[in-house]
């Protein structure tokens, strides 16, 4: 079977650090333009647009769509429009019409839409699923905590309208929660913590349930500094469980249970490469959806400027 004839829309850092090497390392695809305003990748085509991409280079099979969330619903329809398969980086959008929107024109087309979740295919988040299914969960805890500073420096879109801000990490959590919960949880509180010069959230407190009356915590915060904080702690009648480091290792009762070399990205572009031959989407906005109902519900807070 011949490649699949990829661009990417949007270099940055995500790109370079995870996207590239992933392609690179997958014989399902052949990278072949470029589209951004700024970055590059040396020996690919680049265009300042994608639309100046689609027009230039027809033979394009699929794009991936790496620029910010606000951007890409423009993006994504004009792809689509042209007969691309397409592959979203988190989050999806920046709302969640505009991502049912999408959903609607590739199944129109016969396309594939891929919502990709890395954070759902960190190396030990199936073993705790299999491992919450098999007991009674009594509680569960989500401690998201990380250094803006460190992780997004000077990059002012996230703190605008629809660039999510401490949901930008904290939507990996709910990723996985979402994903390794026998039962679908919805939000019942909220508490957002707003820099009084920014659009967006620097933290948030949150409160789930489910039908059965499961208690959901999870506590999120752009102002950690130290060691990150990225783990899921369970009270079950199995004991407790610990997924830890962004869902990199399993723990029951401090014994460590499962843990493996990283390779979300890889498993993005594996995911992305079977949907594609299968002529099928996957578009689950679980995670998208208690963001949302957070900024609906929640209880709003502005503390000092963190900036200046």
């Amino acid at each position: 079977m011949a490649p699949i004839k990829l661009a990417i829309v949007g270099v940055g850092k995500i790109v370079r650090d995870q996207h590239l090497p992933a392609i690179a390392a997958n014989g399902s695809y052949e990278l072949t333009a470029t589209a951004s305003r700024h970055g590059t990748v040396d020996g690919i085509p680049s265009y300042p647009t994608i639309g100046a991409m689609l027009e230039a280079v027809p033979e394009i099979n699929a794009v991936s769509l790496c620029m910010p969330p606000q951007y890409r619903y423009e993006a994504a329809h004009a792809a689509l429009a042209a007969g691309k398969h397409v592959f979203l980086e988190k989050p999806p959008g920046a709302t969640l019409s505009e991502v049912q929107d999408l959903k609607r024109s590739a199944d129109e087309k016969g396309l594939t839409l891929f919502a990709s979740w890395h954070s759902r295919y960190a190396p030990a988040v199936e073993a705790a699923k299999s491992f919450l299914a098999a007991t009674t969960i009594r509680s569960v805890n989500v401690i998201w905590k990380e250094d803006v500073r460190h992780w997004h420096p000077n990059q002012d879109w996230i703190w605008q309208a629809g660039g999510l801000g401490i949901f930008d990490p904290g939507i990996n959590a709910l990723s996985i929660v979402t994903h390794i919960l026998p039962r679908a949880i919805f939000l019942t509180k909220a508490s957002l913590e707003f820099p009084e010069n920014r659009d967006a959230p620097i933290a948030a407190d949150l409160r789930f349930t489910d039908i059965a009356g499961l208690d959901v915590h999870a506590e999120f915060d752009w102002r950690q500094t130290g060691k990150q904080s990225w783990d899921i702690v369970s009270a079950t009648d199995a004991g407790e469980m610990v997924l830890s480091e962004g869902g990199a290792k399993l723990s029951v009762n401090g014994e460590l249970k499962f843990s493996a070399p990283e390779a979300e990205y890889p498993a993005l572009y594996e995911r992305f490469a079977s949907l594609v031959a299968a002529g099928q989407s996957d578009v689950d906005l679980a995670p998208l959806t208690h963001v949302a109902d957070a900024f609906m519900l929640g209880r709003r807070k502005f503390v000092d400027s963190f900036f200046d």
